[in-house]
């Protein structure tokens, strides 16, 4: 193997540590816009949410789907694209709000199935990163995330900045200001700061052969973000449940030297994954934590997440940063450029 350029993980390391400015940029330049949108679609009363996405950024739909039936009751759906760019199929979306969540706004299968879901009397709104994009034309509503121009392969600043900005849609939606997301800005710049942290954390798993990556409730989409940068950086094989289906079949192939990642919410998620721990703990599983103290302290090892008085569907925002850099610290400590993961496009184009 050829020694690593000391340009590698440049651009990957720069936009993580751009988070911090680009929370504090959605919540003074940003929510304003937001929360115009949100009244325009409130005024509608949307009876149904479907929510459509690939890779990233569908984490962070799932991430919405959260918060839009725990915050707001509304019953919410992952949308299978496939059933109207492949099938050809026409549901009646009237009074259906349907939000298409894209870095680029750009892939043919979200464009063909906005299209067909505002043809089908669906409100449509899209959230991207590029208020010009093919996406944000054809929709009737759209949220610029303003992450800024991002060039690394794996997606970070565009991840944190998406759940920022559902977020707030969801607050303005339900009529409320999204004040208690001011301390975010602060919170990310001091994990960001402590690398040295996850560097330590990221030598038990340089020759990790594979990992799972666990939570419930608000944490889930962070362990499956989590998992995907595993993947496409360090191509380690990272598989992502739900604590509870982990215990319905997948917790038999965890042992004494199979690495686990617990994302542990500080809140009714974290509670309602105790009882995951607890099995994880009795099969002498290698169990790293990333939530609140008390947790890691009980856990072999992990990160503590300054949890304290944060409402745990803002915790999302904050839980992926170590996972994040975490990531790109395995990558290079196996010798692998987190910037140029192989075989992927900045743009993937599916139909």
């Amino acid at each position: 193997m050829s020694p690593l350029s000391d340009q590698a993980g440049r651009i990957m390391a720069a936009e993580m540590a751009e988070q911090p400015a680009v929370l504090r940029r959605i919540l003074e330049q940003g929510a304003p816009k937001i929360r115009a949108v949100a009244g325009r679609i409130a005024a509608r009363a949307p009876r149904f949410v479907l929510l459509t996405a690939r890779g990233t950024s569908d984490h962070a739909a799932l991430y919405a789907k959260y918060l839009l039936e725990i915050r707001l009751g509304l019953p919410c759906g992952l949308a299978s694209m496939s059933t109207t760019t492949a099938y050809g199929a026409r549901p009646d979306l009237r009074d259906v709000l349907v939000i298409a969540v894209s870095q680029s706004g750009g892939s043919p299968d979200l464009l063909d199935s906005t299209k067909a879901a505002r043809e089908a009397g669906a409100i449509t709104l899209a959230v991207t990163n590029n208020p010009d994009s093919p996406l944000a034309a054809l929709s009737e509503h759209h949220i610029d995330i303003l992450a800024g121009p991002e060039r690394a392969l794996p997606a970070t600043k565009t991840y944190t900045a998406s759940l920022l900005s559902l977020h707030l849609l969801v607050e303005g939606l339900r009529g409320g200001a999204g004040t208690e997301a001011a301390r975010l800005p602060d919170l990310a710049a001091g994990l960001l700061a402590r690398g040295d942290e996850v560097k330590q954390l990221a030598a038990r798993y340089r020759f990790a052969e594979r990992m799972v990556i666990t939570s419930r409730g608000y944490g889930y989409p962070t362990a499956k973000e989590a998992a995907l940068k595993l993947m496409e950086t360090s191509y380690i094989p990272a598989l992502a449940y739900s604590g509870a289906d982990l215990l319905h079949g997948p917790l038999a192939m965890v042992d004494n030297i199979s690495p686990v990642i617990a994302v542990v919410p500080d809140g009714k998620g974290g509670e309602a994954l105790q009882p995951v721990l607890d099995r994880l703990r009795g099969r002498g599983a290698d169990l790293v934590v990333i939530g609140p103290g008390r947790q890691v302290a009980a856990a072999s090892g992990g990160f503590e997440l300054p949890t304290r008085d944060l409402p745990e569907e803002l915790q999302p925002v904050l839980e992926i940063l170590p996972l994040q850099l975490l990531a790109y610290e395995v990558t290079i400590a196996r010798g692998q450029d987190p910037d140029a993961p192989r075989a992927l496009a900045k743009v993937t184009e599916t139909i």
